[in-house]
C-alpha cells in the first residue's frame, strides 16, 4: 500500500483521537464512558499504525505525526491519578455507598445470623435468667454477676474515658477485620462470629431486662450501637461474600471470582474503619456521660442511624458505578 493510501484510510481515526485528546486535556474524567472507550480503542489503533509506518515509511513525515499523536495520547491516558485526598472524597461520597448497596444481600444475611440468635438468647434469659449461666460464655460471667447485683458495668470514670475509647475502637476494628478475614475459610468462621456475638449481646440484654436494668443498658448502648452494629454486619457480609465466591464462583474461575469479591470486600472494610472510630468515640465519651440526659443519647443514636442509612441508600446515585480508567482502556473494551 502506498503511503498516501494508508494515510487516507486512517486519518479519520487520527482526527477523532485528536479531538478526544483536546477535550480531555484538562481532565479525562470529563469524558463519558463511551468517549473514553473510544479513545482507548483509537489509541491502540494509532499505536499499531505507528509500528506500521516505522517499518514501511520510516522517513515519511507521517511517522513524526504519529509519534507525536501517540506520545500525547499516552501522556493523557496514563497521567498520574488524582491526589489521594481527591480519591478519598470520591470514595466517601460515591464509591463506598455504591458498593454497600451492591453487596447488601450478604450484609442482610450476616445481620440475620446475629439478630436471630440475639432474639432467642434475649427471650431465654429474660424469661429464665438461670439460663445465662450456661448460655453465656465464661468471659461474660462477671457481667452476669454484676447484673444479678442490680448494677451495670457502663460507668466509665472521666479520667479513663480516653483510654476506654481507644480500647473500644481497637476492639471493634479487630472484630470487624476478623469477621471479614475469616470469610476466606468458606465463610464458616464468619457465621460463627456473628452467631456467637448475637448470643452474647442478646443474652446480656435479656438478663438486664429481667433485673430491671434494660432501659439503662439501652440508654448506654443506643448512642453508639446503631453505627457499631451496622458496621459489624457490613464486615460480616464482606466475609460471607468472600466465602460465597469460594463455594460458588459461578461461570468464573474460582480465583477470578475471589479476586472480584475481595475487591468489593476490601472497599467495605476500608469504609468501616472511620465509622468504627466514630462509634468508639461516642461509646467512650458520650454513652457513659451522666450529665447528658437520656433523650439526648437516644436522639444521637436514632439520628446517627437515619444519617448513616440515608447516606448508604441515597449517596452516589447521581452517577453510575464509576469505571476506572484502566478498565475503560483495556483491550476488551473495543
Amino acid at each position: 500500500m502506498l503511503v498516501d493510501e494508508f494515510i487516507q484510510s486512517r486519518q479519520n481515526d487520527w482526527q477523532q483521537l485528536t479531538q478526544l485528546l483536546d477535550r480531555s486535556q484538562k481532565n479525562i474524567q470529563q469524558l463519558s464512558p463511551d468517549d473514553v472507550k473510544t479513545m482507548g480503542r483509537l489509541y491502540r489503533a494509532a499505536t499499531s499504525d505507528l509500528a506500521v509506518v516505522q517499518r514501511d515509511y520510516a522517513h515519511h513525515r507521517v511517522t513524526t505525526y504519529l509519534n507525536q499523536l501517540v506520545a500525547r495520547a499516552h501522556s493523557i491516558i496514563y497521567r498520574s491519578e488524582p491526589l489521594a485526598f481527591d480519591r478519598f472524597i470520591r470514595f466517601a461520597t460515591t464509591g463506598f455507598p455504591q458498593v454497600y448497596r451492591e453487596t447488601l444481600p450478604f450484609t442482610l444475611i450476616a445481620a440475620a445470623m446475629f439478630i436471630i440468635p440475639a432474639i432467642v438468647a434475649g427471650l431465654s434469659t429474660a424469661w429464665h435468667p438461670e439460663l445465662s449461666r450456661w448460655l453465656l460464655p465464661e468471659m461474660a460471667q462477671d457481667m452476669v454477676e454484676t447484673i444479678e447485683r442490680g448494677e451495670l458495668w457502663t460507668d466509665i470514670p472521666i479520667e479513663e474515658r480516653p483510654y476506654a475509647s481507644s480500647f473500644i475502637m481497637r476492639n471493634n476494628i479487630q472484630v470487624a477485620f476478623l469477621a471479614f478475614g475469616s470469610g476466606i475459610l468458606a465463610g464458616v468462621v464468619t457465621l460463627w462470629i456473628m452467631v456467637f456475638n448475637g448470643l452474647l449481646i442478646g443474652g446480656i440484654t435479656g438478663l438486664t431486662a429481667y433485673h430491671g436494668l434494660g432501659f439503662d443498658l439501652w440508654t448506654f448502648v443506643i448512642g453508639h450501637g446503631v453505627i457499631e452494629l451496622s458496621v459489624i454486619f457490613m464486615a460480616g457480609g464482606a466475609g460471607l461474600m468472600l466465602g460465597w465466591a469460594l463455594i460458588n464462583p459461578g461461570l468464573r474461575r474460582r480465583r477470578d471470582a475471589l479476586t472480584i469479591a475481595a475487591g468489593k470486600a476490601v472497599k467495605l472494610v476500608i469504609g468501616c474503619v472511620p465509622l468504627l472510630i466514630l462509634a468508639g468515640t461516642i461509646e467512650g465519651f458520650i454513652s457513659p456521660a451522666e450529665g447528658i440526659p437520656w433523650p439526648v443519647k437516644w436522639a444521637i443514636g436514632l439520628g446517627s442511624g437515619l444519617l448513616l442509612y440515608g447516606y448508604f441508600f441515597l449517596a452516589g446515585r447521581q452517577q453510575a458505578n464509576p469505571t476506572t480508567r484502566s478498565d475503560l482502556l483495556a483491550p476488551g473494551n473495543d
